[in-house]
């Protein structure tokens, strides 16, 4: 994804303020050998842009001046209570150096699996995203996690899924093998299963 920056000459809080009454967004980009770029946004565009899962997990194109560089987004600053972007940070991209970043999981085929349509079970997501590392071309924008062959009591598992090319998973002193999600039949399913089971048992 591309966005445009405008660099700024102008730092403070008070300075960050009048920006932002102005509709722009204060912002930084840092890494690599250059040193820390102040720059603004428009606030609009960059507004619409977090709402996209694929300015979250890409590499990006930042045209600063009529110059592209390649950045990661790295935090976002958001109001309180308002739906107003304060302040991002960006980092610097090299193509040959490793990255790490998280990016988000998409569980699919879960409404066909024997699971959820044999025995309405209900498959909870205990991780959403994983952080990785790998080279900026191999980065994905998600990880798949197929459910399609899932049956009620299972458990899935970073072992169980295939991660692309390239891409390692990180942990940090933690489970090297952690839960991804589960799949189980809800109590009162199985309470009434039980009670139709004995509604049919033929009399003695």
């Amino acid at each position: 994804m591309q966005f445009n920056a405008t660099k700024r000459s102008v730092q403070g809080s008070s300075a960050s303020r009048r920006l932002r009454h102005a509709g722009r967004v204060p912002a930084i980009v840092y890494g690599g050998t250059e040193a820390p770029l102040n720059i603004e946004l428009d606030h609009n565009e960059i507004f619409h842009a977090l709402r996209k899962e694929q300015f979250h997990a890409s590499v990006l194109d930042m045209l600063v001046e009529g110059q592209k560089q390649s950045v990661l987004l790295r935090s976002v600053q958001w109001h309180p209570y308002k739906q107003l972007v304060l302040h991002v940070d960006f980092q610097r991209v090299d193509a040959k150096k490793i990255i790490h970043t998280k990016v988000p999981l998409h569980f699919i085929n879960a409404d066909i699996s024997p699971a959820v349509k044999l025995m309405a079970a209900v498959v909870t997501h205990v991780l959403t995203e994983l952080e990785i590392e790998c080279l900026p071309a191999n980065l994905p924008q998600f990880i798949e996690v197929d459910l399609a062959a899932t049956v009620a009591g299972d458990a899935i598992h970073l072992a169980d899924i295939k991660l692309p090319v390239g891409v390692k998973h990180l942990f940090h002193g933690g489970d090297e093998n952690p839960l991804i999600a589960s799949v189980n039949v809800p109590a009162a399913k199985k309470g009434d299963d039980a009670q139709d089971a004995g509604a049919e048992a033929p009399s003695a």
